[in-house]
């Protein structure tokens, strides 16, 4: 008996059906890149080649999504000119800029991304990506804002590894995210008082992106597995 021959798979269309998996999925890359390379001596170069492929990937989402897409535009292309200049001079002023801008980015990505989840009442399996995508959105934007306030702020953040150092990003970052899970693993503290309110906007960011988004997705899936039941 012969096997069925598999299918190839098309890439393009894939990729335009779920756009938000290939940005989840670039995503989480870079979380191991950030790990691989840290210690590297050109991890500066090689960290920000990968930040402007995620950044080229969320304006990509953003296109597909109701956001208007000369704003993504306006936000990414001075994001990108600035995150170079501040690798290639290291520049206090230009990094807290670059930092900013990519933070605001991200947000207006995750927005984007969460109209695009509430704009009808039926779940698609990219909408369920985009729940991913959009909790990792949320958590770069507030690991560049962190960066921003401690590049303005030096001792903002405190460690149990050398506390008087500076936190890397990869570090700022895994702060992000225990924060918007609500994890709290405390080796990494918010110690002037701009950090701590940033960390408190981002808890109760998270906090109501799982009350309010998570939870109606969650719901309306249940709704339609019930209908599909009971037709």
């Amino acid at each position: 008996m012969r096997k069925p021959r598999r299918l190839p798979v098309n890439w393009r269309i894939l990729a335009q059906r779920h756009p938000s998996a290939f940005l989840l999925a670039a995503q989480l890359l870079s979380l191991i890149l950030y790990a691989a390379l840290e210690g590297n001596a050109d991890v500066r170069a090689i960290l920000a080649a990968v930040g402007i492929l995620i950044l080229t990937l969320v304006v990509w989402v953003i296109t597909r999504s109701p956001a208007l897409n000369w704003i993504a535009w306006l936000l990414v292309v001075p994001a990108v000119i600035l995150s170079l200049l501040s690798i290639l001079y290291f520049d206090r002023i230009l990094l807290i800029w670059s930092s900013l801008l990519e933070a605001t980015l991200y947000f207006y990505a995750a927005g984007s991304m969460v109209a695009y989840m509430m704009e009808d009442t039926r779940v698609t399996t990219d909408e369920l990506f985009a729940a991913g995508a959009t909790y990792t959105l949320l958590a770069w934007g507030f690991a560049f804002a962190y960066l921003a306030v401690q590049t303005w702020a030096p001792g903002s953040f405190s460690g149990v590894a050398d506390p008087n150092e500076p936190r890397t990003f990869l570090e700022l970052l895994f702060l992000s995210f225990t924060n918007l899970s609500a994890t709290g693993l405390s080796d990494i503290l918010p110690v002037s008082s701009l950090a701590r309110v940033v960390v408190m906007l981002e808890q109760f960011t998270g906090i109501g992106y799982v009350a309010v988004v998570v939870s109606r997705l969650i719901g309306m899936t249940i709704n339609q597995r019930r209908d599909r039941a009971n037709p």
